[in-house]
């Protein structure tokens, strides 16, 4: 993967957390952070780009509302780019609820990633390869009826402003009814929360709207179990995702397969992290 534009060369050189240098390892580190008087999960994930579940299922003893003044919190910015990540596109992948920019262009490829908010049980985002045909800012947003008809108050048009769920941008993808936009509902990122579109974080769109052009291909996946070779070491991510109905250790055992690594692998750490589903890259070697 090679090539990077001026603007991302810009992000990088900027604190802008969620962009890295394209890899087959392992993308950012883990932390760790100390829970100050009155703050959640939810707060602390925001600060570093991270969705709802992702920090919750990294904390799985730690009450989300109230961890406690003084508890140390795992904050997992690390990931392993999904199988179908590819220069040039941007992914998807329900299960994690994780984009990835693969951003491609004049230098060293890069990937920008962003926590986002899916569709709801009963209106899930469709799987599928896409591509984005248009570029909004300050959309307005028209109500579908099936939406009208739950909520029979809204109007026909939410004009943009602090009440629009759709955000200060907004990309329309070449699937007419799906968007990848931002919220005025930040609290849903990280959740299944959304009647189909894909939701950032209010800074988060501003970022990925300036980096991607019309033409972008998007490709929306499931893939609950990931894995890369960092160094000389193998690394499996494992994430729950409700919606399937997996032997999450089987899954993991075909991935590895699939990238040639079954055999350097112990196989209790795999059956530990493939039972865990900590959403977190785990080392897996003997």
């Amino acid at each position: 993967m090679k090539l990077v534009p001026a603007t991302l060369a810009a992000l990088l050189a900027s604190s802008f957390a969620g962009a890295f240098p394209a890899g087959d390892g392992v993308l950012g580190v883990v932390r760790t952070h100390r829970v100050a008087p009155g703050e959640s999960l939810i707060e602390i994930a925001r600060a570093y780009d991270l969705g709802y579940r992702e920090i919750a299922a990294a904390n799985p003893d730690l009450d989300p509302f109230v961890p406690g003044t003084g508890a140390t919190v795992t904050v997992p910015t690390a990931w392993i780019l999904p199988s179908a990540a590819e220069p040039g596109s941007l992914i998807v992948n329900l299960s994690e609820m994780r984009l990835y920019y693969v951003v491609a262009g004049g230098g060293e490829a890069s990937v920008v990633t962003f926590p986002v908010g899916i569709g709801a049980e009963g209106a899930e985002t469709p799987l599928g390869a896409y591509r984005v045909v248009e570029k909004v800012a300050h959309p307005a947003w028209y109500p579908p009826r099936s939406i009208r008809e739950e909520d029979p108050d809204l109007p026909p048009v939410v004009p943009p402003g602090p009440e629009n769920p759709l955000g200060t941008h907004a990309l329309r993808l070449s699937h007419r009814s799906i968007l990848i936009h931002g919220t005025n509902r930040p609290w849903g990122v990280g959740r299944r929360a959304s009647h189909g579109c894909i939701r950032l974080y209010p800074e988060d769109i501003v970022q990925l709207y300036g980096l991607v052009r019309v033409g972008t291909p998007v490709l929306v996946v499931r893939e609950p179990v990931k894995a890369a070779v960092d160094g000389e070491r193998i690394y499996v991510e494992v994430h729950a995702d409700v919606d399937l109905a997996v032997d999450y250790v089987e899954e993991a055992w075909q991935v590895l397969a699939r990238k040639g690594l079954l055999g350097p692998v112990d196989r209790a750490k795999l059956t530990r992290a493939a039972r865990e589903r900590s959403g977190i890259p785990v080392d897996v070697s003997p």
